[in-house]
């Protein structure tokens, strides 16, 4: 960074006598993490060389190429004539990566989203350029990433939404402005209610309850999820154990951790922490880990596991299907569900493919001696279809939509 911005500075005051146009790309690798997930961190500092090289063939010998931190780079275009000029070399390097590289005998695809800035027309300091060519590839991404855009006055304003929103995020943590909705999983076999899934919202103050998908991803980002999944996790517990006192719910609530929580914390401490706070017992608790958490073949990991089945406390597998799973890991770690993603559920029984990624999935778990349950289960004719394969439990708005806790014990109670 310090030798890009020293050369950039050259470059600059050299424009400025000479009048030539000089363009600054921000490019961002999408999805970048999910390698390093997958593949751990050796196999995604060996992509970052990889794509590196790329870039540095990708430009000319008078152009310059940094690395800015993480999967962020910045290539800087010296004495160009055209805006087009620019955006030549950003297609190129957009192809240039889409061309295989080959991590660990595996061939990995990589989309750049590249964001351009101009001198003189969009500033004339090191600082702004970079600023503004930052501030145009956050919109390559909303634009669906891969693709490139040139800064336009008034892009800034996302920037100014980022600051707001991670200022309201903070206050929210502060002031606990959070609340948990429940889904009811329930036995294909006879209906039977067989748990919870806790899903959280925030109470935003201008947009009203916001759900997980719009600021999980983003407090991770912020360095902001550990207090909410705290808050999480204790409150899904204390309200189980309410519910329990009162005679309902005698069934696990589920409670989900992200791949970030469960590298950064002691979970298995905070765990039975909570538990003997809230007086829940632990077979009454099942965390749901995504499949990217168990790619890292870490003993911490399989220690981190193995310290929550102590506890009685349950493990499924989240959104199973959808990462670049291995499956050695269903033997490797000690594992009590395997939740089918909907994405798989949602086309059957009309799409064959889907019915057998489904089936083959519900033969495994059986296999190894897993429940399998299906999420977003909207119609008749999947249950039916679920029934039919084997699958032990299902949960979504067929069964019924997430609840807030008023009207969770509302389904429970036998006059609801």
């Amino acid at each position: 960074r310090r030798f890009l911005m020293e050369q950039l500075g050259k470059v600059l005051s050299m424009a400025r006598r000479r009048k030539f146009m000089v363009a600054v790309l921000f490019i961002n690798l999408d999805h970048f993490k999910t390698v390093n997930d997958s593949l751990g961190h050796h196999a995604g500092d060996q992509l970052l060389c990889d794509v590196a090289e790329r870039l540095r063939q990708s430009v000319r010998d008078t152009d310059l190429v940094a690395r800015l931190s993480g999967d962020e780079f910045v290539a800087v275009l010296t004495d160009i004539h055209t805006p087009d000029d620019a955006a030549v070399v950003a297609d190129k390097l957009i192809d240039t990566m889409r061309s295989a590289f080959t991590v660990g005998n595996l061939p990995l695809t990589m989309s750049p989203s590249i964001g351009i800035s101009l001198f003189p027309g969009d500033d004339t300091t090191v600082q702004g350029l970079l600023r503004c060519a930052d501030t145009a590839m956050y919109h390559a991404k909303d634009s669906g990433r891969g693709n490139r855009q040139f800064y336009q006055p008034g892009m800034d304003v996302h920037a100014t939404d980022v600051l707001q929103q991670e200022r309201q995020l903070r206050e929210a943590i502060a002031s606990n402005a959070f609340v948990l909705h429940y889904q009811p999983q329930i036995c294909l076999a006879d209906g039977s209610l067989k748990g919870f899934e806790a899903l959280v919202r925030w109470r935003h103050p201008e947009r009203g309850l916001v759900g997980p998908d719009e600021f999980i991803t983003f407090s991770e980002s912020r360095g902001l999820i550990t207090p909410i999944g705290r808050w999480v996790m204790h409150e899904a517990c204390r309200q189980l154990k309410a519910w329990q006192d009162e005679g309902l719910a005698m069934v696990p609530v589920a409670v989900n951790l992200s791949a970030l929580e469960f590298r950064q914390r002691d979970v298995a401490g905070e765990i039975a922490a909570v538990l003997h706070a809230t007086g829940l017992e632990p077979r009454f608790l099942e965390i749901e880990l995504t499949e990217s958490v168990l790619m890292h073949h870490t003993g911490q990991v399989l220690e981190t596991l193995n310290a929550i089945k102590a506890l009685g406390v349950g493990v499924t597998i989240d959104d199973f299907g959808t990462g670049y799973s291995s499956l050695a890991y269903l033997k490797r770690y000690p594992i009590d569900k395997l939740k089918i993603d909907r994405s798989f559920v949602m086309d059957t029984p009309q799409s064959a493919d889907d019915v057998a990624i489904v089936t083959a999935i519900i033969q495994m778990g059986h296999s190894l001696q897993l429940k399998t349950v299906a999420e977003g289960v909207e119609t008749a004719e999947q249950k039916e279809l679920l029934h039919r394969l084997g699958c032990d439990l299902v949960q979504g708005f067929l069964v019924s939509a997430p609840m807030d806790a008023q009207a969770t014990q509302r389904w429970m109670s036998p006059q609801g």
